[in-house]
């Protein structure tokens, strides 16, 4: 069986190229546009893996990995962060809500993949 990777990001280029990359690898994907689409796509199927922007519009990234932890079905997903904040202390913050792991942008599709791979729910 695959496992589903869901996405959030603002950028639909960005999305597309990383649902490219993944559906690539094997995995099914589910897009969110922002951190409130990325909720309500949690709602209650499985994912495997969270990968989440931080700066977006509505519910930025970290909003949104608080919210998605707090509901029971994905306390333990584990959740990549792929964003083009750098700073340690966005880092900290990502860290502190509950992101697994932290990519900048730009990524290199084979760095990100084996990060998924690392990380992702069996």
């Amino acid at each position: 069986m695959s496992k589903t990777i869901l996405i959030v990001d603002d950028s639909f280029s960005l999305r597309h190229t990383l649902a490219i990359a993944l559906k690539g690898a094997g995995y099914d994907v589910v897009e969110a546009s922002d951190g409130l689409d990325g909720l309500s796509k949690l709602d209650g199927r499985k994912f495997n893996l969270i990968i989440s922007d931080v700066n977006m519009p509505n519910l930025d990234g970290i909003g949104f990995v608080k919210k998605a932890k707090a509901l029971p079905n994905y306390r333990f997903t584990p959740v990549i962060m792929l964003t083009t904040e750098g700073s340690q202390d966005k880092i900290a913050e990502g860290k502190a809500a509950g992101a697994r792991a932290w990519v900048v942008k730009p990524f290199q599709p084979p760095a990100l993949l084996d990060a998924v791979a690392k990380l992702v729910l069996p």
